[in-house]
């Protein structure tokens, strides 16, 4: 859960492979099984999931082995790679379910690789809309059908470093993404320099790290009605301009791109315990990693807000579907919704709960489920005042953006567009191209690979 997850083979790998299967693009799938879902389930369970589990993962498992106590479960405890997901549909070798970023979802769903679960969810009395946040849901709907069971959603928000701006006589109020002009004033009091190598950023927006958020977050519009990319719409111009006035504002791109990469992200001597910020961007289980260290820390939170001043976030995170042609869809769906229900989320709090008693100084930020629910049991129940008033006000943040969230949408070249986005970001920030040439650049590439998977 602490690391963005990213794929593990090329996205025009996996457009390839995709194309070579043979496979066509039907909804309901073609497989002797597809669309077929059953609540009663028997037999055995071939899953692909849960790579080196943590003490979260083992408790799921754990609980969702009990609601299947008639299933045999097999799993392929490794990650995800579309190239061997790929192969193996093509072979005799079919999970019944398979764990995937959900940007890899409406690119197998528009081949007709996996099912929709709209029927399984009918037949386990689950409704997608109650059950998960409505962005979540977002990220795995495709053609007004779900394809996916989703699970976690670290939304980002901005970690303030007090140390830094109290120095430089910045308020909690300037670190304000809807006011530019506020923004790069308290940004230009922060920033030092060495000579013209940056010392300290006032600002870290995470430039290529947060591209939806800095395009979506901020009016933009990355995919349309029908799945197809749309990089170049004009309202994503703003936003990446923005960005480049920031990264122009601390040295340019390349010396803040060289600057956060000798961060200590995940150690002792991290960018906030040496005032290497004033603020970051941070996603939801980066307090995580500075619990450790709060009492060396001074730590408050703002969200990032849209153009008119509201809360927004935009987050990415994993999901369970079922392939098109698995032998047994239905204890596939139920083994993914028993992971996901509010049994398996308080068994996993209860674990984690467990460990970080084990580790003094520790605090609990919650998990960040996918499922408000869940995450609001979580928080009721464990997430106690730590004594680090700022610390607390930090992960308050965290749980209060977590219903702004806004889906990018889904779209079958899902992996290959935000590929593209990151080049357009870089090429823009670079100065090498316009924000609007950049952005029309990535769209063209985005639209081959659209191409590819969907025939046209």
């Amino acid at each position: 859960m602490k690391k963005r997850r990213a794929a593990l083979v090329a996205a025009g790998v996996t457009f390839a492979l995709l194309v070579s299967t043979g496979c066509g693009g039907d909804d309901e799938g073609t497989g002797a099984n597809a669309g077929t879902f059953d609540a009663n389930v028997s037999g055995t369970l071939k899953a692909w999931g849960f790579n080196n589990a943590d003490d979260v993962g083992k408790a799921r498992l754990e609980y969702a082995a009990k609601q299947l106590s008639g299933v045999k479960i097999e799993i392929d405890q490794t990650n995800f790679d579309a190239q061997k997901f790929t192969t193996r549909l093509a072979s005799d070798d079919v999970p019944d379910v398979v764990q995937m970023d959900r940007e890899f979802v409406a690119t197998y769903a528009a081949q007709g690789l996996i099912q929709t679960l709209d029927k399984c969810f009918t037949a386990n009395n689950v409704t997608p809309k109650q059950r998960w946040y409505e962005s979540v849901v977002g990220d795995v709907t495709y053609k007004d059908q779900v394809w996916a069971v989703p699970q976690f959603y670290q939304p980002p928000a901005i970690i303030l470093n007090k140390t830094v701006m109290d120095a430089a006589g910045v308020t909690d109020a300037d670190i304000d993404t809807s006011n530019p002009d506020k923004l790069l004033s308290a940004i230009q009091k922060m920033y030092k320099a060495n000579g013209d190598v940056p010392a300290t950023l006032g600002f870290d927006p995470q430039a290529t790290g947060q591209t939806y958020l800095w395009t979506v977050g901020l009016g933009g519009k990355l995919i349309g009605d029908n799945g197809q990319p749309t990089l170049d719409d004009p309202s994503n111009v703003y936003g990446l301009e923005l960005l480049k006035k920031i990264t122009d504002a601390q040295g340019g791109f390349a010396k803040y791109k060289s600057f956060t990469d000798t961060f200590d992200t995940f150690g002792e001597k991290n960018q906030f315990v040496q005032n290497q910020v004033g603020a970051q961007v941070a996603a939801q289980w980066y307090p995580n990693v500075l619990s450790p260290y709060a009492t060396k820390l001074k730590l408050a939170a703002v969200p990032f807000k849209d153009k008119s001043g509201k809360p927004i976030t935009a987050a990415y995170g994993t999901s369970f579907v079922v392939p098109t042609k698995a032998k047994n869809p239905s204890a596939g769906c139920k083994w993914a919704l028993a992971l996901t229900d509010d049994g398996s989320w308080n068994a996993a709090a209860e674990a984690r709960n467990t460990t970080l008693q084990g580790k003094p100084g520790s605090i609990n930020t919650g998990l960040f489920t996918g499922s408000p629910g869940p995450d609001k049991a979580i928080r009721d129940k464990f997430v106690k005042p730590s004594g680090n008033a700022g610390f607390d006000q930090v992960i308050s943040t965290y749980y209060e953006i977590a219903g702004a969230g806004k889906s990018v949408g889904a779209t079958p070249a899902g992996q290959q567009m935000k590929q593209e986005l990151t080049n357009a970001f870089t090429a823009a920030l670079l100065g090498s191209k316009s924000p609007k040439d950049a952005l029309a650049d990535a769209q063209k590439n985005a639209m081959n690979a659209y191409k590819n998977v969907t025939g046209g």
